[in-house]
């Protein structure tokens, strides 16, 4: 626990929902201290100026709101698809690679405006207090962290209401009740967890999905784009030039209108226990499929299988918190050394939940016609130079089959 007499300043990740505006409140009075506010604009879809109304009638003075779309794809979102980067085999990791970002940008304006410490406003149960606080202490360690969930005794809905309304602070009509389910949301997804989505043997209500339609209602006629990259990043949709957070949002509409990226998943948390959480992440998923296909034409099959084989430890360094960490930076620069070849484009069928890739081509591609073909012709293949492969591989087997038979 933090001394509160060392605590002067103190920069919040604020929202502007309930919760940390109860945190902003509960600073002021428990720490007694000044507090600076800082809301990013990740492109979760929500109006901001509300935040800064808020923390206003809180009497914060310093208030930070931020649009950060850009550089989360650009330095974010885009290194960690091109290590086609899933988490336990499935996840594409929204919510994780949003939090290096905000604790990077804590830190700079706690060294900005001189503030002691940083607060973040994840419960003690989950993984993203981690996320947070390993990123924060990998950019500051003398830095001072507070989280409010591991010290308060503002354990239930009815409690943190009660301390809203005790504090004049203002109750979205919704929050009065309890809530369905609890929501993080950014330009690459939204995830949705919690009550109604507890037991993970009840299929999840339709209402819960906010980013895509459901592949039933989805037209019945398919739809074909062709996304183009350069050195491994998504550049171009139909031959138009995107910048990184606009070309991810032209892909999340895609997405939406034909109900691709929706995830029912039950997964193993860093904290110990297992959670199921809904999650959508509509032009993150297209733009796997793609950034594969152009791999598969560019990628020698060393390098390739290569990545494979380290990218689980990859996400799961991300999911964990470390992106700041030695080891990810280190297969982070072995990841985009692969990708220097990997420019072309790619088409893309998107048909009822599904985003398949149907061709690729590439200035750069290792694939030969001449050498697979069936056709009579290529000088480049000799069929007999087969034999002598088989033979030289077959050696141990052979070895290991007469050792069996006696």
């Amino acid at each position: 626990m933090v001394d509160k007499n060392k605590i002067n300043k103190v920069v919040l990740a604020y929202s502007g929902g309930l919760d940390t505006s109860i945190i902003l409140k509960w600073l002021q009075t428990e720490y007694d201290c000044e507090v600076v506010t800082f809301t990013a604009d990740l492109g979760q879809g929500e109006e901001l100026e509300p935040a800064r109304a808020k923390a206003e009638l809180l009497g914060i003075k310093e208030i930070y709101i931020e649009d950060v779309r850009e550089e989360f794809v650009r330095d974010y979102v885009f290194p960690m698809f091109r290590a086609n980067a899933l988490y336990e085999g499935i996840y594409l990791l929204g919510t994780s690679i949003a939090r290096p970002l905000i604790s990077k940008r804590q830190i700079e304006i706690a060294r900005e405006t001189g503030a002691d410490a940083v607060c973040h406003g994840a419960t003690g149960k989950g993984n993203d207090q981690i996320r947070f606080e390993l990123s924060y202490y990998a950019l500051n360690p003398d830095i001072h962290v507070i989280a409010p969930w591991r010290e308060w005794d503002l354990t239930s809905r009815t409690s943190l209401i009660d301390f809203a309304e005790k504090n004049q602070i203002p109750i979205p009509k919704d929050k009065r009740g309890e809530a369905p389910y609890s929501c993080d949301a950014n330009l690459l997804h939204t995830s949705s967890e919690g009550k109604v989505l507890e037991d993970p043997a009840i299929e999840a209500p339709e209402y819960v999905y906010q980013r895509t339609q459901s592949p039933e209602e989805a037209p019945d006629k398919p739809e074909i784009i062709e996304v183009g990259f350069e050195k491994g990043d998504a550049v171009s949709i139909n031959g138009e030039k995107l910048s990184p957070a606009e070309l991810l949002t032209k892909l999340n509409e895609y997405g939406r209108v034909h109900g691709i990226g929706r995830l029912d998943l039950v997964e193993n948390r860093f904290v110990g226990m297992k959670s199921r959480g809904i999650y959508e992440t509509p032009g993150g998923t297209i733009l796997l499929s793609a950034h594969r296909g152009i791999e598969s034409i560019t990628l020698d099959s060393g390098a390739a299988h290569l990545k494979d084989d380290i990218m689980p430890r990859y996400a799961e360094l991300i999911y964990n918190g470390f992106w700041f960490s030695p080891e990810r930076e280190m297969l982070q620069a072995l990841i985009d050394t692969s990708q220097e070849y990997v420019t072309g484009s790619v088409s893309i069928k998107l048909y009822k939940g599904r985003s398949d890739v149907i061709g690729r081509t590439s200035p750069f591609s290792l694939y030969s016609e001449d050498l697979v073909t069936f056709e009579e012709g290529s000088a480049a293949y000799d069929h007999k130079d087969a034999e002598g492969f088989i033979q030289l591989n077959a050696l141990r087997l052979k070895t290991l089959g007469r050792r069996k038979l006696k």
